[in-house]
């Protein structure tokens, strides 16, 4: 056996020990075996932690002691090219955050607990000690804000309308107020003698307020106990939550209306007057008229399209990815680089395609994002249960112990809006590819 042999035995032997000592915590006397059985383990556990630390003092012993090997002696000439040391295949981004919430669940919820398991299966010193230094509240485990960056990062490439180039901003206590120009200047030629006219400007706010999201991220126990076996799980779990996360915050940042205590999103925020009703879409002209009036939206109000792009529904991409001209090419052959008229375009089942009086309407979204905001507090919260129930994309009411699951929930706090309501425009009532 080597190290790492040993280091998983003594993983799948706390968890054990773990498992006994729950269940004398919560009220019920040990049998006899089950006495000896956790004699037999404390004491085994013990030999490995002394084993494992002579070979890791071996370990350090031979690194310090190591020699520059003699290249000529070992035939690859004195003059040979230098070998480098390769480097360690990088972690994934946001494991630390997933190896947190693995080693609460092993753990029963308690921190002191999961900080030392962290410890034992090589989670690193870092989730060690935010597990140490954090107690569980109501709201969970916090997570520091150096490892929930990484989740907050990873959340761009997951979240349609993070991935077009939307800003960050950070919330101070719960809120942050961003100042816009909302009239502009007076500006004029003078004469010899003339005053010059007074050049003002008139100015609102944007003011974003921490919108709580809590998402619930189901995980089977059986890739639990790989975890504990030192099985590398965490990139799994790391996908599960920033998928569920930025699935959640496309639907709130683009069709939520703000009221009690959702964010408001860019239909809500788009004026009446850039809610354009589309075609049938019946010939070419049509949909190219269509698509220009939502650019012509944001051109004719002077917006600086700093980072423009397109949101729309699956259906209604594949019917624009289909459009053949005359000759039989595809009219946007561009969509293959994931762009429409020259600005990106991303597809999101956020968006519906059965609204309207015929349940067959979907909605397409122009906007400079780049002129829109995200204003985040840059805090996470994690907990979790094996009891709990909750309901999956179909809305059926799921048990997670009766599924052999563990539901982690991550909480946090945002908002979102745009410096200019100018900045957004809306095709309605598209029932192109129905």
């Amino acid at each position: 056996m080597d190290i790492n042999d040993l280091r998983r035995e003594r993983a799948t032997i706390n968890t054990r020990v773990q498992e006994l000592a729950a269940l004398e915590a919560a009220g019920t006397a040990l049998t006899a075996e089950q006495l000896a059985e956790f004699d037999q383990l404390s004491a085994r556990f013990a030999e490995l932690g002394a084993t494992i630390s002579r070979m890791e003092q071996a370990e350090r012993m031979a690194a310090a002691a190591a020699q520059p090997v003699d290249r000529a002696s070992q035939g690859q000439g004195a003059n040979a090219p230098p070998a480098y040391a390769q480097p360690r295949t990088p972690a994934v981004p946001g494991a630390r955050v997933a190896s947190m919430a693995i080693a609460l669940i092993a753990a029963g919820g308690i921190p002191s607990v999961a900080a030392g398991i962290a410890e034992q299966r090589g989670y690193g010193e870092d989730v060690s000690m935010a597990l140490s230094q954090s107690s569980a509240g109501a709201g969970g485990v916090l997570v520091p804000v150096n490892l929930a960056k990484e989740i907050i990062e990873l959340l761009r490439p997951a979240s349609t309308v993070r991935s077009l180039g939307v800003r960050s901003y950070p919330l101070m206590n719960g809120n942050a107020t961003i100042p816009r120009i909302n009239g502009g200047a007076v500006v004029g030629y003078v004469g010899v003698d003339s005053d010059i006219p007074a050049t003002e400007q008139s100015f609102d706010d944007l003011k974003l307020s921490a919108k709580k999201l809590a998402a619930l991220v189901p995980v089977g126990n059986d890739l639990l106990r790989n975890a504990a076996a030192g099985v590398a799980v965490e990139g799994i779990v790391v996908a599960d939550i920033t998928g569920a996360i930025g699935a959640r915050e496309d639907k709130a940042f683009i069709r939520d209306n703000g009221s009690g205590d959702l964010p408001k999103g860019l239909l809500s925020w788009a004026l009446s007057g850039n809610k354009i009703p589309a075609s049938d879409a019946s010939t070419l002209q049509k949909v190219e008229t269509d698509l220009n009036k939502a650019i012509l939206c944001l051109e004719g109000a002077n917006s600086r399209l700093l980072a423009p792009g397109w949101i729309m529904a699956p259906r209604t991409f594949r019917f624009l990815e289909a459009l053949r001209d005359g000759n039989g090419n595809k009219v946007y052959s561009e969509l293959a680089q994931g762009m429409l008229k020259g600005y990106p375009i991303r597809r999101t089942t956020q968006i519906p395609v059965n609204l309207g009086s015929g349940g067959d309407e979907s909605e397409i979204y122009f906007a400079d994002f780049g002129d829109c905001f995200i204003g985040e507090d840059g805090t996470l919260m994690i907990d979790y249960s094996k009891e709990a129930t909750y309901k999956d994309d179909e809305g059926n009411v799921v048990s997670a112990f009766q599924r052999d699951q563990t539901l982690i929930r991550v909480i946090t706090h945002h908002d979102f809006g745009p410096r200019h309501v100018e900045s957004i425009a809306v095709l309605t009532a598209v029932k192109w590819g129905k």
